[in-house]
């Protein structure tokens, strides 16, 4: 299949952006989503080319002044490759026309990401909240619409599933910056390493966060844990996170699912908000592990160290170490190994 070059332009207006509703032609692979306006590029056009002449075409207005903001390269399954050429323009004359592709409305920024929108158009329209600069931004999609995959200037970016209170995925997909920011419930995979002693008391092996984390750097936390990317689960998940940032290879009937734990936190990090709303499944490993065999993975992990049991709860309570442990989740290990009869309180 031959690629495709194409333009899209987001006009500007006292704050808000000209947003085309795609609902009047049948065969459209945009049907019923809201998107900004361009097309494609006619035999010897330039990018510039084409942006004047479809935006003229679609909405009857004169572009006098616009910014080229990004490359967007669009991958997705049984379609041709889609190279978009990204513009917003905050200068024009003329009045705006009925377009003949569905209806034209000037939304407020703020409202747009209430609208039926591409899940990666979210992505770049956030770029373009952030006045980042010039970027390439690469998505992937399945063939149902849903995306699995987005590079944005040669770096991976995560994933992942928005679900609902229950820990279902809603089937919105969602980058992981953006899920913090506006604070969408997704899943993440909790490990607790514990190593019984000779005198039946327990200690908890707890991770020192590294300094370059987007969040809590620096800090002690739980044993190992992650998100959940787009399109997993939670155990699989559990196991990779495991094996990612302690080098603990280990099998499915090694890790006890203990229950689940509900977190809702707001903060602020490097200036940012930082909303944490998730749902995080919560296993226990019993096999023992010495800090020296671990495997730390130094973009993730600056160390890791064990404590006894109660004195980590009690330093958690208190607030003598510095962390980021829900202390009801730490108490959750206690009264799961109490439960199961491996430990009894003094």
């Amino acid at each position: 299949m031959k690629s495709k070059l194409t333009t899209l332009c987001y006009i500007e207006k006292e704050n808000c952006y000209l947003m085309l509703h795609r609902v009047k032609k049948e065969q459209d692979i945009n049907k019923n989503k809201w998107i900004g306006v361009g097309g494609h590029f006619e035999e010897g056009e330039s990018p510039e080319d084409c942006l004047l002449r479809e935006v003229f075409e679609e909405t009857g207005l004169t572009l006098t002044s616009y910014r080229f903001r990004g490359i967007v390269t669009f991958c997705s399954e049984n379609y041709p490759t889609e190279y978009m050429c990204l513009y917003t323009a905050d200068g024009y004359t003329g009045t705006l026309t009925e377009c003949t592709e569905g209806e034209l409305a000037f939304v407020a920024r703020e409202e747009i990401t209430k609208l039926k929108l591409w899940d990666g158009d979210r992505l770049f329209l956030e770029l373009l909240k952030e006045e980042r600069p010039f970027f390439s931004l690469k998505l992937c999609y399945h063939e149902d619409g849903t995306w699995y995959r987005a590079v944005l200037d040669g770096r991976e970016l995560e994933l992942f599933d928005i679900c609902d209170e229950k820990g279902e995925p809603t089937g919105e997909v969602m980058e992981r910056g953006m899920v913090h920011h506006y604070g969408k419930m997704h899943r993440t995979a909790h490990i607790w390493i514990v190593n019984r002693m000779p005198d039946g008391s327990y200690q908890v092996l707890l991770q020192k966060r590294s300094k370059k984390k987007d969040s809590y750097p620096g800090c002690y936390d739980i044993s190992s844990a992650g998100h959940i990317h787009a399109g997993d689960s939670y155990l699989p998940s559990a196991r990779r996170e495991l094996a990612e940032e302690l080098g603990i290879e280990a099998g499915e009937e090694e890790l006890q699912l203990i229950g689940y734990h509900r977190a809702d936190l707001r903060t602020f990090f490097y200036g940012k908000p930082f909303l944490d709303q998730e749902i995080s499944a919560v296993y226990l490993y019993e096999k023992p592990v010495r800090i020296a065999d671990l495997i730390l993975q130094e973009s993730e992990v600056e160390g890791a160290v064990f404590f006894e049991l109660e004195e980590a709860l009690s330093r958690v309570r208190n607030g003598t170490l510095s962390n980021c442990i829900y202390e009801d989740e730490l108490q959750m290990v206690k009264d799961a190994l109490i439960s199961m009869g491996k430990y009894q309180e003094d």
